[in-house]
């Protein structure tokens, strides 16, 4: 039975990837202060502040895998310390936000960096991290670097603006999707990799990113699966900013639409995500179980990403 350790556990991905490791069999133990929830049956939580001098001191021995999911430099600057020289293979999970640039589709891997000169902001701490990582762990590295991850319970509200949205009578509100694509990875995808590419001694960097779809195909997608029949409404990039709708995410946003000059952003290559046994369960699937999930939370409840029926209907109105 292999040792692992999660560097936290009790939030959405951390959990997920828990769930997996548990259920393969592994003897998996949980750092982290357990605010954000508990930890899947099966695994044990050791509760202290990652920030405290001793937050190590109740994990000992060898670990075959140590899995870390924080950037912050005061918490993964220790961590190495006190955990590097005993870990056979270690998963960093860092994020395509790394990557200097977004303007060329199908990028890989070896693409520039962003240069991490403000540690508070996140792309720089992502790369900080990896650095530090990679001059502690060498080989035995194995950076993740996700993009977009969506599925239940995902508490950005990214994607899950789009189902709940189409539970509603029309018309949509929607970017203009010319040239626009979404790529989105499934939670379970990403957890069931990280767990097997651990036991599979996978190292280097990999994108653990999803298929790129085109946006209106994955609106059309949504749509059916959520059954509307109403009209979806394609609106300006300025017409939307002179409204004040945001892109990406947060309030006011309108979630996955992201500047024209950022197109490579949802069109990374995956080739070694899948080289590397990683599975996409198809768009149309995740977004069933979005859904089912949005509809048992409440498609009317305030939400962290999206416009209120009331924007919407403002900038609708003036489109028109």
């Amino acid at each position: 039975m292999r040792r692992v350790l999660v560097l936290g556990g009790t939030g959405w991905l951390g959990r997920t990837v828990v769930e997996r490791l548990v259920s393969d069999g592994d003897d998996v133990t949980c750092l982290a202060r357990g605010e954000s929830g508990g930890v899947p049956a099966g695994a044990r939580l050791v509760a202290v502040d990652r920030r405290s001098d001793d937050a190590y001191a109740a994990v000992h021995g060898d670990w075959d895998e140590v899995v870390e999911i924080a950037y912050e430099p005061d918490l993964v600057g220790p961590a190495l310390d006190a955990l590097a020289a005993r870990a056979a293979h270690w998963t960093l999970i860092s994020s395509v936000s790394a990557y200097a640039g977004n303007t060329e589709p199908g990028a890989g891997e070896t693409a520039a960096l962003v240069e991490p000169e403000d540690l508070s902001r996140y792309p720089d701490a992502k790369v900080a991290a990896e650095r530090a990582s990679a001059r502690r762990l060498g080989d035995r590295l194995l950076i993740a670097r996700p993009g977009l991850i969506v599925g239940p319970g995902d508490p950005s509200d990214r994607f899950g603006y789009w189902p709940a949205r189409f539970t509603r009578p029309g018309p949509v509100l929607a970017p203009s999707t010319t040239g626009r694509h979404v790529q989105v990875i499934d939670v379970d995808d990403l957890a069931t990799w990280i767990a097997a590419a651990a036991r599979d001694d996978v190292t280097g960097t990999v994108n653990a990113v999803g298929a790129i779809v085109p946006m209106r195909d994955a609106f059309c997608s949504i749509a059916e699966i959520a059954g509307f029949g109403g009209d979806v409404v394609e609106v300006s990039d300025d017409t939307l900013q002179a409204h004040d709708v945001r892109y990406w995410a947060g309030p006011r946003s309108l979630p996955l639409w992201l500047p024209s000059t950022e197109i490579g952003f949802a069109q990374r290559s995956g080739r070694r995500f899948l080289e590397t046994g990683g599975h996409l369960t198809p768009l149309a699937d995740t977004a069933a179980k979005v859904l089912s999930d949005e509809m048992s939370r409440g498609v009317a409840r305030d939400r962290r990403s999206g416009l209120s029926p009331v924007d919407e209907a403002v900038v609708l109105a003036s489109a028109r």
